[in-house]
Parts: C-alpha cells; sequence; structure tokens
C-alpha cells in the first residue's frame, strides 16, 4: 500500500525463515496478521466500552468511592483543568489511557532492539495486557487494570509490526502488499470487537466485565497463536546478533541521521491526525449513544457500541479499491507520494466532520439518523487509509535496521500525543461555547491544517528520506 524508501531493513535472504508461501506470502505473515487481529481484538474491544464504562457507571455515585487511585488521578486533572465533571473527567481519562499505550511502545522498542529481541518482548507484552484485561472485571483495580495494558501495549505493538519485515528479502515487491494484508488483520479484529466485547458490555444478562472479560480472552489466542508460530517467523534482531558476536555495533551515518529526522518530522506532523481520529471511541461514540436513534430488529435494539465496528468494516470494502486506485494513478505517473498520500489523508478526516457540523445544527439536542455518524465515519476511514498503513511501512524501511524497533515506537509515540490530545478536545464536547457544531467546526480546521502542514513538508521529507536509500528505492 505504502510507496516508501528503501527495503534495507528487510532480512538477507539467507536469514529468512522458510521459502513456504501461503497465497504468494510467506506463511509467517499470517501469523503475525491472526496475532495482531486478536491483540487488536483485545485493544478495541475494551475501548468499545471504556468511555461508556466511566460515564454510565464506573464514575456515578456509589462505584467510583471503592476505586483504587480514583480521588488521587481526579484530584491532579482538576488541579490543572479545573473542577470536571464526569463526562470531561471521563474523556481526559480516555486521552491519558489510549496515549499512554502509544507512548510506551518507544521505550519497548529499545528494550527489542538492545536486550529482549522482538520475540520476547512480544510475548512479555502479551502477558501483561492480558493480565490487564482480566483486572478490568474488578472494579476497584480499574486504574490498576490501565497500567497493565499500558505497559504491555509497548511491549507489544512496535515489535509485531516490525518483524512483517524481516519476513521479505531487500528489494522484495511483496512488501508493501504484506503490510496492507497485516493492516486488514488489525481491522478484523478491531471489527469483531465492538460486535463481541460491546454486546456482552451493554448486555443486561451479562454486563461489563463480561465485556471485558472477552477482550482478555482475545489476547490470550493471540499469544498462543505466536508461540505456536515461532518456527515460521524470521529470526529478531538479538537473535541475529548472537550469531554475529563478532560484529560491532557502528553508529548512524550522516545519511541515515537524515532519514530518522525525516520520519521525526512526519511523526510530528501526524499529532492533529490522531487527536481528531481518535474522537471516534470518544466524543463520536457519546454521540452515537445519545443522539442516534438505533434501529430494532424483531424487538432486539442494535447496540450503539456497533458504531465502532464500522470504521473497519469500511476499510475490508476500500483497502482493495483504493490499491486498485493507486495502481490506476501509477500506470499515469499520477501516483502521490507516501508522504503526498498523508496530507491528503488529513484533508480528507477534516472534511469528514463537516458532516457531523451539519447534522450538531439541525439536530441540536434531539436524536439523529444514522447517517450522521456513519457518512462521517466513511470519509474518516478514507483518510486513514491514505495514512495510517501508508506509515507503518514506511518507518520500517526508512529506519536503519538496527533501530527499526525504537522508531516503529517513535511513530507510535506521536499517537500517544495526538491520542491525549483527543481527551483534551473531547473535553470541550459538552461546554464548548457555541455547542456541538462549534466542537464539530473544531475538529474540522485541525484536520485540514493538518494535511496543509504535511504537505509544505512534502518535498524536503522526501529528499531527506531518499538520502542513503538503496537503487530500487521508491517514494
Amino acid at each position: 500500500m505504502s510507496q516508501a524508501v528503501a527495503a534495507e531493513v528487510a532480512a538477507p535472504a539467507h536469514e529468512l525463515p522458510s521459502t513456504k508461501t501461503f497465497l504468494g506470502h510467506p506463511v509467517g505473515l499470517y501469523v503475525l496478521f491472526f496475532t495482531e487481529m486478536w491483540e487488536r481484538f483485545s485493544y478495541y474491544g475494551m475501548r468499545a466500552l471504556l468511555v461508556l464504562y466511566m460515564t454510565k457507571y464506573l464514575f456515578i455515585d456509589g462505584h467510583y468511592q471503592g476505586v483504587v487511585g480514583y480521588t488521587v488521578i481526579k484530584g491532579a486533572l482538576e488541579a490543572v483543568f479545573g473542577p470536571l465533571a464526569v463526562q470531561p473527567l471521563s474523556s481526559q481519562i480516555y486521552g491519558l489511557y489510549t496515549g499512554l499505550v502509544y507512548f510506551t511502545p518507544f521505550f519497548g522498542g529499545i528494550l527489542a532492539d538492545q536486550l529482549l529481541g522482538q520475540r520476547k518482548t512480544v510475548v512479555l507484552g502479551g502477558v501483561l495486557m492480558a493480565i490487564g484485561h482480566f483486572l478490568m472485571a474488578v472494579e476497584s483495580l480499574f486504574f490498576v487494570a490501565l497500567f497493565f495494558l499500558i505497559l504491555g501495549n509497548g511491549c507489544f505493538k512496535p515489535n509485531i509490526s516490525t518483524q512483517v519485515g524481516g519476513l521479505y528479502a531487500p528489494g522484495d515487491s511483496r512488501r508493501d502488499r504484506a503490510f496492507g494484508i497485516f493492516y486488514m488483520g488489525i481491522n478484523l479484529g478491531a471489527f469483531l470487537a465492538p460486535l463481541v466485547c460491546g454486546t456482552l458490555g451493554q448486555s443486561e444478562s451479562f454486563g461489563w466485565h463480561w465485556g471485558f472479560g472477552a477482550a482478555g480472552v482475545g489476547m490470550c489466542l493471540g499469544l498462543v497463536i505466536y508461540l505456536i508460530g515461532q518456527p515460521v517467523l524470521a529470526k529478531d534482531n538479538v537473535m541475529k546478533r548472537k550469531e554475529s558476536a563478532n560484529v560491532e555495533k557502528q553508529p548512524l551515518t550522516p545519511e541515515e541521521k537524515k532519514r530518522v529526522l525525516a520520519l521525526v518530522i512526519l511523526c510530528a506532523l501526524n499529532i492533529v491526525f490522531w487527536a481528531v481520529y481518535e474522537q471516534q471511541g470518544n466524543t463520536m461514540q457519546l454521540w452515537a449513544t445519545d443522539q442516534t436513534n438505533w434501529p430494532t430488529i424483531f424487538g432486539w435494539t442494535i447496540p450503539n457500541t456497533w458504531f465502532q465496528a464500522f470504521n473497519p468494516m469500511m476499510i475490508f470494502l476500500f483497502t482493495p479499491l483504493l490499491a486498485l486506485f493507486w495502481g490506476w494513478q501509477a500506470k499515469s505517473g499520477k501516483e502521490p507520494s507516501s508522504v503526498a498520500k498523508m496530507a491528503i489523508g488529513c484533508s480528507i478526516l477534516g472534511l469528514s466532520f463537516v458532516v457531523m457540523v451539519v447534522g450538531a445544527l439541525l439536530l441540536g439536542s434531539n436524536k439523529g439518523s444514522l447517517f450522521w455518524p456513519l457518512f462521517c465515519t466513511f470519509m474518516l476511514t478514507i483518510g486513514e487509509l491514505y495514512l495510517s498503513p501508508i506509515g507503518l511501512s514506511l518507518v520500517t524501511k526508512v529506519a536503519p535496521p538496527r533501530i527499526v524497533s525504537m522508531m516503529m515506537g517513535m511513530w507510535f509515540f506521536s499517537s500517544f500525543f495526538g491520542n491525549y490530545l483527543s481527551g483534551f478536545i473531547g473535553s470541550f464536547y459538552s461546554r464548548m461555547p457555541g455547542g456541538k457544531p462549534a466542537f464539530f467546526l473544531m475538529l474540522t480546521i485541525l484536520g485540514l491544517a493538518a494535511g496543509l502542514g504535511i504537505w509544505i513538508m512534502n518535498k524536503p521529507i522526501q529528499r531527506w528520506m531518499r538520502s542513503g536509500a538503496t537503487a530500487d528505492a521508491k517514494l
């Protein structure tokens, strides 16, 4: 999917795990596909319930009093932002949590690059996250559970993605398509999560803790698949170093430093994208809950948490269509560069919230049809496909191989700032002057501004990324 730089981080042919393929790709790709699918099932299953759990249950009188750390965390936030009602407080905590799960991957990448290797670090992360999900079933340990999930994601997230690149030799044309397949795994998990965890969590027969428990089961399944599939994965960095004990660590070359700088700048510009995009699990979920009429079929009303399944469903539909569209553009020499695609993605994201501006103006405080949140999400998904999988492949190709996990962690580090910013922005949803139309207009302006910023930096970033690239490198 991405038209990125050099494939130098891919494994040399003699280090590849196996020549056995399935549907034209190494079998190891599908091990990573299903491992990531179940991990994302666990993450998005928990995320689908998180804001609703806090606003509709946990932070209501009679429940929060027994939560360990509640008074301290609420007091710390109010010391900075002033008194916080339930919705703004929940939005702030949502932003902190979703931000911190993207803060720790930078350090998880360093841990893998320097000490444990990608394989052991992924296993450690999976175990920590499984513990965290099951702890969510204990109300008093809510913040303890979030802590385990944050640490686990930091170990898991950067090191599963970088292993995709290790399955392919330098210059292998299947590499970008492999990241497209891997991204489908991410979104298959994200699609199933609200259908299963959201339905259980909002069911009167089961309840919140069943939904969180289902997320934990999903993480355990992913961990089992990963452990069974070890023989078909590529050797990680630590395994390679043990086989080449006499190879000294080399400092970064001037060309490599330029490529690192290009990635740093691009990640910084992506912060606003993630801040606006992550409103899906925050204020957009509140809109879907409080201001949307959900269909009733044979007396059963569709749970509003199913809203969060729409985005990954659209990804299934539009990933192949966009790949065909980009291929058609490439034949005529008009395909945008990777960085230009990311600028387009940010702009489409911003424009998607024009739909919500109109909906908020027409509906006021009343309920309306599914059209408003779903059409906004449809546009938002197109913007995501122009940016997110492009960025994953770009990092593994541009980053110097000896620090690739750390650089992947840095890519997610930009999501830390974006996710926290999403929580801060979301706290204005119920208290912004001008109401919800002004709130959604703010999101529109932010998305368009981020797209403009990336577009302005397009040419210099491309020039730095090409520095030291191999002859077959393509942006």
